[in-house]
């Protein structure tokens, strides 16, 4: 093809673009669309390319339950006075409870040689507030109990945990045996001469069992210490704030307190 008819072919298609009404260009060299769309099908059929990983920070996790379990151990044996253990327990790290709400630690009230210890399940919101167990409602009708049965100023009181669940849940298994140590301690401070527990959560967690607590409560049981060096009657109850719920339990639950009262006071009689 001559110079000549190629310049006669472009002057023709310029003639028939600008009758078109076409009067720019977008592009100073030529662009070819069909080599164009041939890669897009090309690139399309390829698999696409594994994503790059971006590497997370690792989550920050406390130790686990054997590990926290030794640590509350070891702190708990180098305490030879409960404020010694309060202050052991408020510094201790090793319960996830500390880290999801609670504002303080909650250890106890009472007498520091009481005949009888009580032992319920854990913080609510007041206690959370005011650092003492038992302190809320359901404290506070537990507080009558004891003196309607000849027991105020002679209790010692705590919790299977020391941090309040999230939402007042009930403790887990695992969070109880991480503060199991320090209760342990507690006792061996007191040197109560019973334990009463408060509620199924505690009674399963300190005697290792698993009825639930309408079986278990009123019937006494030997608790033992780790090192089976104290051995102690135990006897579960209904907790105070189920009987809040279902007023119609707590003649269960002052027949209880009676009995073991009773056993309290007068240690020689058969029971």
């Amino acid at each position: 093809m001559s110079l000549a008819v190629d310049q006669r072919a472009v002057e023709s298609l310029l003639a028939f673009w600008a009758d078109a009404g076409v009067d720019a260009s977008y592009a100073d060299a030529p662009i070819d669309r069909l080599a164009e769309g041939a890669a897009m099908l090309r690139a399309k059929s390829q698999p696409p390319p594994a994503p790059i990983p971006i590497a997370r920070p690792a989550a920050s996790r406390g130790p686990d339950v054997g590990s926290a379990v030794a640590m509350a151990r070891a702190a708990a044996a180098a305490c030879n006075d409960l404020e010694s253990l309060a202050a052991a327990i408020a510094a201790f790290d090793g319960c996830p409870l500390k880290t999801q709400g609670a504002k303080q630690a909650v250890f106890s009230r009472g007498v520091g040689d009481a005949p009888l210890m009580i032992i319920g399940e854990g913080p609510g919101a007041d206690e959370d507030a005011q650092g003492q167990p038992f302190v809320g409602r359901a404290g506070k009708l537990l507080d009558r109990m004891l003196k309607a049965a000849g027991l105020e100023g002679r209790v010692f009181i705590t919790n299977t945990v020391f941090w309040r669940p999230p939402g007042n849940r009930t403790p887990t298994p695992q969070e109880q045996a991480t503060c199991a140590p320090f209760v342990e301690r507690a006792i061996a401070l007191v040197k109560p001469k019973m334990l009463m527990l408060a509620g199924g959560a505690s009674a399963k967690s300190v005697l290792k069992r698993e009825e639930g607590i309408l079986s278990m409560r009123g019937r006494w049981f030997e608790w033992t210490s780790e090192d089976r060096s104290i051995e102690l009657p135990a006897m579960p109850t209904l907790h105070p704030a189920f009987l809040l719920r279902t007023p119609a339990q707590k003649k269960k639950a002052w027949q209880d307190l009676l009995t073991l009262t009773e056993r309290l006071d007068r240690p020689d009689r058969p029971h």
